[in-house]
């Protein structure tokens, strides 16, 4: 066994990218502050082909040295939107037809297991404050809530962690 090379890796160019099929997922962030998180968002956004980034609230954008140390140029091929308000983007993508599910610890929410999504049916998952978590208000205005099972002491995973695996689990649903 050993490693691929770059060149065996049959990765899609920026334009390759813009131009391929997505899968039917958007990606909605409330107030992270973390710039390497954001950096980080982009770039798993990159990996799962998620249809684009919708950047809310105090959340920064790029270009920035500091998104795109963590990017590593995933923020030239992902699409993204700023909108100042969490609940606005949200009641936008409610009236485009997007089931939006935040990603929460709540009560009543579904374990990611237990997930299935409806075919055809695009989505959009919220992300929120690495400190408060999703806006309480955004959680209202969702159509339901999706937890990570988690075992360990602290129940919390990083903000882009939590992201990579819910995308992985939405993608493998999707493919199998």
């Amino acid at each position: 066994m050993r490693k691929l090379h770059i060149e065996e890796m049959n990765r899609l160019s920026v334009e390759e990218f813009k131009e391929s099929d997505k899968f039917p997922f958007v990606i909605v962030l409330d107030n992270i502050r973390s710039l390497a998180n954001v950096g980080s968002f982009f770039r798993t956004a990159d990996a799962f082909r998620a249809e684009k980034i919708i950047l809310c609230g105090y959340t920064q954008s790029p270009p920035h040295r500091e998104i795109t140390r963590s990017a590593i140029g995933a923020e030239l091929s992902v699409d993204w939107e700023k909108y100042p308000e969490t609940l606005e983007a949200v009641k936008q993508l409610k009236a485009d037809g997007y089931k939006v599910l935040c990603v929460e610890q709540a009560e009543g929410s579904v374990l990611l297991q237990n997930f299935t999504p409806e075919p055809e049916k695009p989505y959009a998952f919220v992300f929120g404050n690495e400190v408060e978590g999703v806006a309480d208000d955004v959680i209202a205005a969702s159509d339901g809530c999706l937890e990570i099972p988690q075992f360990g002491t602290k129940h919390s995973f990083n903000v882009s962690v939590s992201a990579g695996i819910v995308f992985w689990e939405f993608v493998r649903k999707k493919i199998t």
